[in-house]
């Protein structure tokens, strides 16, 4: 029920039905009053805590963007560098939406408190004004009334007409006051519906406004969500793989217990005890010890500050290099100390007391040292059954795919499911057994699903060297990490017509058949992500077996993934070599500084950008197979190359001659090391597969051009590659400032070289070359010379 209407001619009665129903509107309005004063207070507690909580926010935000995502490696993936990048855009996307809040607390004061307050103090307070004057007058009135009405009617009829004058004056001067009150209730009660009312229809559309821009970048930040969600994946996968085979490795180390020696530069290193004679006797220290077979250069680096070693307050901890002489297993009757051999070194006389770990520390140390009194050293690790290329090989991956194809590829989770072991055994055996039929037969009905595809995996798994071999191993990682998804593909393109001719014809098969899989994606779920995740340590495994190797799975897979999707054109065409120099990849805290933020303060576009990835380290490493007869193989094996350490070896970075006058003067005399040969030509042909490991080895550390004197020294090598880089980026700088990536640029051949192959040039000293460019080929650039082109070694010439 609503408040009764107050009419004006009630004033003039002033009944108390009229002084009831003012009441009504008095009450009303005290309680509207109250009503607002707690909602100012509210409304400030709101706006408070809407600053605390915007200060939170920021501070949150703030962490975020500080905090620096780091992962294991040199080299990122692309999944690897969103996921980093992940942590500064969710701090953008507050930052966006803290600027909204922020408007929305500023213009709070003036949106709701303000009028609020405002419209208690002036109307409400002009009605609690006219209460007092009416009352007032009220009180008066009727009080000149009481005595009007006392007055003796006796009185001389001029002094009652002045009294009765006067007293009309009071009554219309009471009258006005009620009805100016009246008007000013029905003022304010009519105001209220829309003064009091409007701040907080305001501030709500103020709040609305907030959250409805929240849901507007909520909807843009949609698209970066679902690629960082399908990131995330990805990651997940590659942990899960990554996991199960550092788990694996882990395993296999712990097995070996103290016969394992972990991949390292030196021959042999670890701690020793060494005895150290005093005046008051002996003491045994321990120094971390390392050996070079090759130098019999044996170094000891102590782990203890002694007196004698510290100066000024800091410790010396230079290591003591020496000549090793003999190793001598010491008898265990002639000292009171268990595992100790004796060294003579060039620069010490007698010998040196060391202690070993153990009993099978000190058999190393003694093997690595060539030392008398060793024994035989038992199996260090499990090594994987050896099978090679053949045409068994061919004949089973062909009759698995068929079965597969056949009947089972659409199965949900096709090969992501294993295999019976003991069943994947007996394929394997019935296949390349020694009493298996010449014909390879896979029956159909023998054999289900999970067992054929764990079978065709095993078979990858199990060969001698990765279908990718190891030679070209650190190529397709290098390959899988720059930033131009189109380069990638290019120079994986290339890279695959650098595989022997077998190797190439298998992977066509296989990825053919991987083709076909993913495009019944819907029905198993196997994308071409996921069969890289799986093909990827298998097709393209590393020699070595560490964690380091290990953390290069994710890019295995993105070569995978690669040579899946590209499979027409990388098996149908031939690779162009002739490319210009794509943008070097960056170092990971260079790529994520420049890399664009999505987010801005004003309007958000949602972008799914390219993300950079930094190149991956190359060292060179010594790879070596030695092929043998398996149950599953056959006397032809694929021998992979060595690369020298300490040389430049055909994956590390080309080295060539300085550009600038003052550095020119100080050319080497001897030509670098040649690249190795373009993809277009494989590195072995038959004749070379034939050749002992020695004469292979020997014939790829020569360069592939004839030259007579002595290669460079490690310094030249250093200054040699330092100015090869400042070359090159001094002609990617030409190349970006002319626009064109064609331009045409001009050299001069430092050195004389014969091609080894059709696509590369025969060249004299001093030979100018014109139309250079950058190619696809590692090491390698395409030039014209007398009215010929093809390739020439990069580091074979300097640009004019």
């Amino acid at each position: 029920m609503g408040l009764p209407t107050l009419e004006f001619s009630d004033s003039f009665l002033d009944s108390p039905e009229f002084r009831e129903r003012l009441q009504c509107h008095e009450i009303e309005l005290e309680r509207t009053n109250r009503f607002i004063k707690d909602l100012i207070k509210d409304g400030n507690m709101l706006i408070s805590a809407f600053r605390s909580l915007s200060l939170a926010v920021q501070r949150f935000s703030q962490s975020l963007q500080e905090f620096q995502f780091e992962c294991i490696g040199e080299a990122e993936t692309d999944d690897e560098i969103n996921i980093a990048q992940s942590l500064k855009e969710f701090s953008q996307l507050l930052n966006t939406m803290e600027e909204e809040r922020k408007r929305l607390i500023q213009n709070a004061d003036d949106v709701l408190i303000s009028p609020l307050e405002r419209f208690r103090k002036e109307q409400i307070g002009a009605v609690k004004e006219g209460k007092k004057q009416f009352d007032k007058e009220t009180e008066r009135y009727y009080s000149v009334l009481e005595k009007h009405l006392s007055l003796s009617p006796k009185k001389k009829e001029l002094h009652l007409q002045e009294a009765d004058s006067q007293m009309s004056k009071d009554r219309q001067v009471f009258y006005d006051a009620s009805l100016q009150y009246v008007f000013k209730i029905h003022e304010v009660q009519e105001r209220k519906k829309f003064q009091f009312v409007e701040p907080l229809l305001a501030f709500l559309q103020g709040l609305f406004t907030f959250y409805h821009e929240g849901y507007e970048v909520a909807s843009e930040f949609e698209p970066y969500k679902q690629q960082l969600q399908f990131n995330l994946q990805n990651a997940r996968n590659n942990f899960e793989s990554t996991r199960a085979e550092v788990e694996r490795l882990m395993k296999r180390i712990r097995s070996a217990e103290e016969d394992f020696k972990a991949p390292s530069c030196f021959t042999m290193e670890g701690y020793l005890y060494i005895q150290e004679k005093r005046p008051l006797g002996s003491v045994w220290t321990r120094y971390y010890c390392t050996y070079q077979k090759s130098t019999k250069m044996f170094t000891m680096s102590s782990t203890e500050a002694r007196p004698a070693s510290r100066q000024n307050g800091v410790v010396n901890v230079t290591p003591e290099m020496f000549s090793l002489r003999s190793c001598v297993r010491r008898k265990t009757d002639s000292i009171d100390k268990r595992f100790c051999f004796d060294i003579e070194v060039v620069e010490r006389h007698g010998v040196i007391t060391l202690q070993a770990l153990s009993e099978a520390n000190r058999r190393l140390w003694m093997e690595a040292m060539d030392g008398k009194g060793i024994y035989t050293l038992p199996s260090l690790l499990s090594k994987k059954e050896e099978t090679f290329l053949n045409d068994a090989g061919f004949k089973f991956v062909k009759k698995c795919i068929e079965l597969i194809e056949m009947r089972g590829i659409t199965t949900l989770g096709l090969y992501r499911t294993g295999g019976v072991n003991s069943k994947v055994q007996r394929l394997m055996t019935s296949a390349f057994g020694k009493k298996s039929p010449a014909d390879i037969q896979v029956n159909a009905d023998t054999w289900d699903n999970k067992t054929i595809t764990s079978g065709l995996k095993n078979y990858f798994r199990c060969l001698a060297e990765p279908l990718l071999t190891y030679r070209l191993h650190k190529e397709f990682i290098k390959a899988a990490t720059y930033d131009d998804q189109t380069y990638r593909v290019r120079a994986i393109h290339a890279l695959v017509h650098k595989l022997p001719d077998k190797n190439k014809a298998m992977l066509d098969i296989l990825t053919n058949h991987l083709l076909k899989v993913s495009s019944h994606c819907e029905e198993n779920q196997m994308t071409v992500s996921n069969l890289g995740m799986i093909f990827g340590p298998t097709l393209l495994r590393s020699q070595e077996e560490t964690v380091a190797a290990m953390m290069n799975i994710k890019f295995q897979n993105i070569v995978v993934e690669i040579i899946i999707e590209n499979r027409h054109k990388i098996f149908s065409e031939a690779p162009d070599l002739s490319l210009p120099l794509p943008q070097a990849p960056s170092s990971r805290s260079t790529s994520r500084r420049n890399k664009a933020i999505c987010l801005s303060t004003g309007k958000r576009k949602p972008r799914l950008y390219p993300t950079a990835l930094c190149l991956a380290d190359n060292d060179s490493d010594t790879f070596s197979s030695s092929p043998s007869t398996t149950p599953m193989g056959s006397q032809e094996s694929l021998s992979s190359h060595s690369s020298e350490k300490n040389g430049l070896s055909q994956n590390s970075p080309p080295s060539s001659p300085p550009s600038d006058p003052g550095a020119s003067s100080v050319v080497p005399e001897s030509p670098p090391a040649a690249p190795s040969c373009p993809p277009s030509q494989n590195c072995l042909n038959g004749k070379d597969q034939k050749q002992s490991m020695d004469s292979i080895d020997s014939h790829h550390l020569m360069p592939s051009s004839s030259w007579t004197s002595s290669q460079l020294n490690p310094t030249q090598q250093t200054s040699s590659v330092s100015s090869s880089m400042s070359s090159l980026l001094s002609v990617e700088r030409t190349l970006s400032v002319k626009g064109n990536s064609t331009a045409s640029l001009e050299a001069k051949a430092l050195y004389s070289c014969e091609a080894e192959h059709n696509h590369e040039l025969s060249f004299p000293q001093g030979a100018l070359f014109s139309n250079v460019y950058p190619s696809v080929e590692p090491g390698w650039l395409q030039a014209t010379y007398k009215g010929k082109t093809g390739l020439i070694p990069e580091n074979y010439i300097t640009y004019i």
